[in-house]
């Protein structure tokens, strides 16, 4: 009887001891980090399916900015090009390279940005201005999505790297750090200088 009440015993204290060593956490962790990286991608992805329209109706009005619209689309075809899979976010040399792919097409559109102010009538044109706002919002969509995928990189990080978590981490289930989105724009670490007597 002794025998059997100290089995029933245990199976709660196991139970305990097991759910405080990341048998759960580590992959809950694991997949809001891979959720968010779904977000950053889907993002870009409606940056991407934007870029065509804005091109297009560029293009009708500045014909001699053909070297601009190239470049944007070219860009668009690198950045689409390279995917990064949920199971390559512990690979720094992918996230650079998806992070680089995008970063070229952002100067890209910053440069038919610029082109555009040349051109009155297109800074007018209705379906130019839908187009810049939902490019606009789309920008912003991506900077929060990128921010809410390095916080949950963080937490992943966190939680398999302190105890007692890190016991399930390492033993269970073979984690491993994920990487952060980083910027890779040359001087996007310095704010820049505007100046308005030019």
């Amino acid at each position: 009887m002794r025998g059997k009440f100290i089995k029933l015993l245990m199976v709660p204290v196991v139970a305990l001891a097991l759910s405080a060593c990341g048998i759960n956490s580590v992959p809950t962790a694991e997949e809001q980090a891979k959720a968010k990286w779904a977000d950053v991608e889907s993002s870009y992805q409606r940056r991407a399916d934007l870029i065509p329209n804005l091109v297009a109706t560029v293009k009708g009005f500045a014909t001699q900015e053909q070297d601009t619209l190239t470049a944007v689309v070219e860009a668009r075809a690198k950045a689409s090009s390279i995917q990064v899979s949920a199971n390559d976010l512990g690979d720094a040399s992918k996230i650079q390279e998806f992070a680089a792919a995008q970063g070229a097409l952002s100067q890209g559109l910053g440069r038919l940005m610029a082109t555009v102010e040349a051109y009155p009538d297109l800074k007018s044109n209705q379906n130019f201005l839908a187009l810049q706002s939902q490019l606009e919002g789309t920008e912003n969509r991506i900077n929060v999505a990128r921010r809410d995928y390095n916080e949950a990189v963080r937490e992943y990080n966190t939680t398999i790297r302190t105890f007692p978590d890190i016991i399930g981490a390492k033993i269970i289930h073979g984690a491993k750090p994920m990487e952060p989105f980083k910027a890779t724009s040359e001087g996007a670490d310095e704010a820049p200088t505007v100046d308005f007597n030019g």
